[in-house]
């Protein structure tokens, strides 16, 4: 009895043994002998040891801050747009909305001779995510029989709702929406924190997916399907309703109306110094219009801009340059269209870009925003964080390598107002954000030149600034590109 146990025991024993043997066999792992070499060959050196001080006592980005950046940087541009009111859009992942509402904004507000204006993100907001949630079910419907390890599937269950987009949704949702002014529909709590709103909505739509896999298991009709979605979107609707409040159908905007020319131009008497006293009382009487109208009115008489005016351009260096493209399943709205861009080396980029900007026109652009950027000082440029000089290391990648390993990813959307120029070449960028006055220089950020070709992605500009070759492309069919392209 005793021998069969100590058997067992060996058995045992020998079985952990040789699984240990064999995981240490995988050339791969990790073995002690690597282990001890590594560690080996690190050395306590003078300017390890400093930056090991360094690093542990205070933020990594302090000690690895540029200071020939700093040293060197001015904010000073040749050509400098008139843009007020910066934007802020807390803590949502709505920048797209932001960047591409401040672009139609400052031409509106230019060309009317207003003060003021903003547009409500809000109200886009709502439709966005109703339309999202909608373009979700439909999906489920689509992909009711795929395996769920299929990979478009597998895309559309991990982001049902997110706050993400792109200028085609931007155009897309105005088109079929229009816009009211903020102070008609203004922000919510959910609306700048939207994390607990998304998670609620995620978590309905997901079970919703279920509901309608189930469905199609048991032989439901498409018909069937479809009614149930109605049923499904109403509970989207509700939760939406209660977070941001319904959207308005109508509307009054009370506002003070522009003459028609920018605000700093002046009347050739406005600086008479012998104005009577009556005439100054009259003057200071603020004039007031009111409009009563539907959001899609507003849109079309107030804002009066064509979204078909504007194109998509990219430096897409993981495709051949010259071409058309478009991404699958890049729209919100489920009769939208998917991101379609015009593909072009970045020197042709930064020249629409220059022909828009001394024009006196804004453009938005998607970036990078994770890599060589301070917040606090509102400076963009390449190797603003000397990270392999604290570490003694190389982490050297060219644009093309940061895309196609997943490092450069367009995840931030801005505004260009101002170039400053040596000559026709760029030295750096104005970009107006949409992170709120205390943060960048009011608002504002310098983008050097260098960081411009690492980390811009796309612009999108008015078509007249693009030279005709450029526009040709337009003319080409779309080259398909699947939901996982790095430019997605």
């Amino acid at each position: 009895m005793r021998s069969a146990k100590k058997r067992v025991k060996w058995a045992v024993v020998c079985v952990v043994v040789s699984c240990v043997a064999g995981v240490y066999a995988d050339p791969g792992a990790l073995s002690s002998e690597m282990i001890e070499s590594i560690q080996s060959s690190f050395q306590m050196d003078a300017h390890t040891r400093a930056m090991y001080n360094a690093i542990t006592s205070t933020d990594v980005t302090k000690v690895a801050l540029n200071r020939d950046i700093l040293r060197a940087h001015n904010d000073l541009y040749t050509n400098k747009i008139d843009v007020k009111g910066v934007t802020n859009q807390k803590s949502s992942g709505r920048c797209w909305l932001f960047a591409g509402l401040n672009t139609i904004r400052h031409r509106v507000r230019s060309r009317e001779g207003l003060k003021n204006l903003e547009f409500s993100q809000i109200y886009l907001t709502f439709w966005d995510k109703f339309e999202k949630s909608n373009t979700f079910l439909e999906r489920m419907i689509t992909f009711r029989d795929r395996d769920l390890m299929d990979r478009e599937l597998v895309i559309a269950l991990k982001s049902p709702c997110d706050d993400g987009g792109y200028w085609e949704n931007v155009v897309d949702l105005v088109n079929k929406y229009g816009l009211v002014p903020k102070e008609v529909y203004p922000e919510t709590n959910s609306s700048e924190a939207t994390r607990s709103m998304n998670g609620i909505l995620e978590q309905l739509l997901r079970a919703n997916a279920v509901k309608l896999r189930k469905m199609n298991a048991e032989g439901a009709s498409l018909r069937q399907m479809r009614q149930e979605k109605t049923k499904m979107l109403a509970d989207v609707y509700r939760v939406l309703a209660m977070n941001l409040g319904e959207p308005p159908s109508e509307f009054v905007w009370r506002y003070e109306p522009g003459s028609g020319k920018k605000e700093d131009e002046k009347s050739d008497d406005a600086e008479d110094d012998d104005k009577s006293k009556d005439k100054k009382i009259k003057e200071n009487k603020q004039d007031i219009a009111e409009l009563s109208m539907t959001p899609r009115e507003f849109f079309q008489k107030f804002a009066a801009v064509d979204m078909g005016d504007w194109v998509n351009i990219f430096n897409d260096t993981t495709h051949p340059y010259g071409k058309r493209y478009t991404i699958a399943m890049s729209r919100n709205i489920r009769e939208g269209r998917d991101i379609t861009y015009l593909n072009v080396d970045i020197d042709t980029l930064k020249a629409i870009a220059i022909a828009s900007i001394t024009d006196n026109t804004p453009l938005m652009f998607a970036c990078n925003v994770s890599v060589d950027q301070s917040s606090e000082l509102g400076i963009m440029a390449a190797g603003l964080y000397d990270y392999d000089s604290v570490y003694g290391i190389d982490m050297a990648m060219s644009k093309q390598e940061r895309a196609l390993y997943r490092h450069g990813v367009r995840n931030h959307g801005m505004v260009l107002v101002g170039v400053d120029l040596d000559g026709d070449r760029a030295v750096k960028w104005r970009v107006e954000n949409s992170w709120g006055a205390e943060r960048g220089k009011g608002g504002y950020w310098a983008m050097y030149d260098d960081w411009f070709d690492l980390h811009v992605y796309n612009i999108i500009v008015r078509k007249e600034y693009v030279p005709k070759k450029v526009l040709d492309i337009l003319k080409q069919k779309p080259i398909a590109l699947p939901a996982w392209d790095p430019m997605l």
